[in-house]
Parts: C-alpha cells; sequence; structure tokens
C-alpha cells in the first residue's frame, strides 16, 4: 500500500516526519523498496517561524517516521 501512495505522490510535494522531531517538505522525486525517498526544493519546517531550505536531499527509509502525501 505504501508504494501505491508513493507513485502517485512522485512530482508532488509531500510532507515527512523523521526520527529527532524534524519535519520536512519538498517534492517527492523518487523512492526505493527502503522507503529512501530522493527529495528536491526540500525545506525544514519544524519551526514554522524559522523555514531552512535544503534543497536536494536523499533521506535513508529507517528514519521516515511518517509520510504525509498531497491530497487528491
Amino acid at each position: 500500500m505504501i508504494e501505491e501512495v508513493l507513485e502517485r505522490s512522485v512530482g508532488k510535494t509531500v510532507l515527512i516526519k523523521v526520527r529527532g522531531g524534524r519535519t520536512l517538505r519538498g517534492v517527492l522525486e523518487g523512492f526505493d523498496q527502503h522507503v529512501n525517498l530522493y527529495m528536491s526544493d526540500a525545506e525544514e519546517v519544524s519551526d514554522p517561524m524559522n523555514v531552512k531550505e535544503i534543497g536536494t536531499i536523499v533521506l535513508r527509509g529507517d528514519n521516515v517516521i511518517m509520510i504525509s502525501p498531497p491530497p487528491e
């Protein structure tokens, strides 16, 4: 099921929560069977008053806690 949701989300902006309490937002460019995520235009949005631009990032799947896909 997660692969179907991720496939529909490729090319769209997703919200990702990772270990350590960080929240990231960016365009999902791709993923693999381990839920390693490749994102572009990523930014850390843990603190809405202090958004940090990251750019292109690869997130290791075992650090991902939650993936919020875009509304359909």
